[in-house]
């Protein structure tokens, strides 16, 4: 059956979602006190850092869409580009040239935002303007893509100069950015940016830096690893929850990927993360995706994965407590991932971090490359806080979201996916046609 954009669904008198039980998680492990020894060359190296240029670490170009374009086309730029992120023009040529960036943390939480907005109280409308602006384009039948914008707060738009250093990307990624575009210092005979820098292509580079090899060869557990923030929290949904609860999980806890634990041992079975949800969801014909257990779609992940490249991206990647620095910065890069998972050793030992009463299954942590970055940007003495972000994000979340039930839903959502890929949803209240 033919849908309805998305635009033009979003529905606010409907009833309000029965509540149903959320099958996840999420805890974090304070960090003591106890910091790790700076190494004695620690000062050479970050003259070394000083000396390299931002612009050499350029990774990925810049694709533009106008501000005006639909959420629906800025997707399909998104998957047909074969790219992470957009940056979304601006329409006054007196200002900057783009007022934000668009990327698949955003079309998470614009597709769980119209899969659950039967939960919205005329009073969430009132306290919160992006979300009434959004609202108010849908009912006009079609949503802007300048809108959804960084809609997530995970997608801020940093700029760096040309002239700007190594020093300074480590500053700002160590802060919970991804991604700096960096500014032409003569933009009258070019482009205003030059490309993009990511935090995996910084990260790739301190893997490569010669001069800190054995420092690179510490295990992470003699890191003092909640010292260095590199525990943060975890966030969990069983193999048995549905794709709609990951994907409103990972809204409201602020985070990019959420761990896949087994229903009866809680062991970490894989992964679902923003880009699955956009590569997969998106372009899905039925909207029946949305309440696919994990299980089923983490197994949809693996086939996309080895269509594609051959590869077997599955279980989820993941190191233990006594894995070098080294290693896993080799392990994220190569897997082109943000984070692992750490887990227990099969030898059954119980990790020194986490006492044993907080241990799920197999799963002791995460370690992402905001947190190995933020190891090297202490060692500039830079003030870094990696968890920042992720902190306001909740906040912001747990405000957004303090009018709703608080409920999911996994029949009523009425998200409807066209096989072009553009976002569509059935009419009427909860996905009766």
């Amino acid at each position: 059956m033919a849908g309805k954009r998305l635009s033009q669904s979003f529905n606010i008198e409907s009833q309000v979602m029965p509540q149903s039980r959320r099958m996840s998680q999420s805890f974090t492990i304070e960090p003591p006190s106890v910091v790790s020894d700076e190494p004695e060359d620690a000062p050479q190296w970050v003259e070394d850092w000083r000396n390299i240029m931002a612009k050499d670490l350029i990774d990925s170009r810049i694709v533009e869409v106008e501000s005006e374009t639909s959420v629906e086309d800025a997707c399909e730029i998104l998957l047909s580009e074969k790219i992470v992120c957009l940056a979304v023009k601006g329409t006054d040529p007196s200002q900057e040239p783009y007022i934000g960036l668009f990327d698949y943390a955003d079309v998470n939480a614009f597709l769980t935002l119209a899969a659950t907005r039967h939960t919205l109280l005329r009073d969430d409308l009132i306290d919160n303007s992006r979300v009434n602006a959004i609202v108010t384009a849908a009912r006009a039948g079609r949503v802007a893509v300048h809108l959804v914008s960084n809609l997530s707060e995970k997608n801020p738009l940093e700029t760096l100069p040309e002239s700007a250093s190594l020093i300074s990307l480590l500053q700002v990624f160590s802060r919970g950015t991804h991604r700096v575009l960096i500014r032409s210092s003569d933009p009258s005979t070019g482009p205003p940016f030059l490309g993009i820098v990511s935090d995996r292509r910084l990260l790739a580079w301190f893997a490569s830096y010669a001069p800190a090899a054995s420092f690179l060869e510490t295990p992470l557990s003699s890191l003092s690893l909640p010292s260095l923030h590199l525990f943060s929290a975890v966030v969990t949904a069983t193999s048995s929850s549905s794709v709609l609860d990951a994907m409103r999980l990972m809204s409201e806890e602020g985070v990019s990927s959420i761990a896949v634990l087994d229903d009866e041992t809680g062991v970490l079975l894989s992964a679902a993360s923003v880009t699955d949800i956009g590569r997969i969801v998106v372009p899905s014909q039925s909207n029946q995706i949305l309440s696919a257990p994990l299980q089923q779609f983490v197994a949809l992940i693996k086939a996309a994965d080895g269509s594609t490249d051959g590869a077997d991206r599955y279980p989820v990647y993941a190191v233990s407590p006594h894995s070098l620095l080294s290693y896993t910065i080799q392990k994220l890069v190569a897997t082109n991932s943000h984070r692992l998972f750490i887990t227990r050793d099969t030898t059954g030992s119980v990790s020194p971090l986490v006492p044993s009463s907080r241990l799920t299954g197999n799963l002791t942590g995460i370690v992402s490359i905001v947190d190995i970055l933020s190891v090297f940007a202490r060692l500039a003495h830079l003030d870094v806080d990696p968890a920042r972000m992720q902190r306001h994000r909740r906040a912001s979340s747990a405000s957004s979201h303090s009018g709703r039930s608080g409920s999911l839903s996994r029949s009523n959502s009425g998200v409807r996916l066209s096989r072009t890929g553009s976002l569509r949803t059935r009419t009427g209240v909860g996905g009766v046609a």
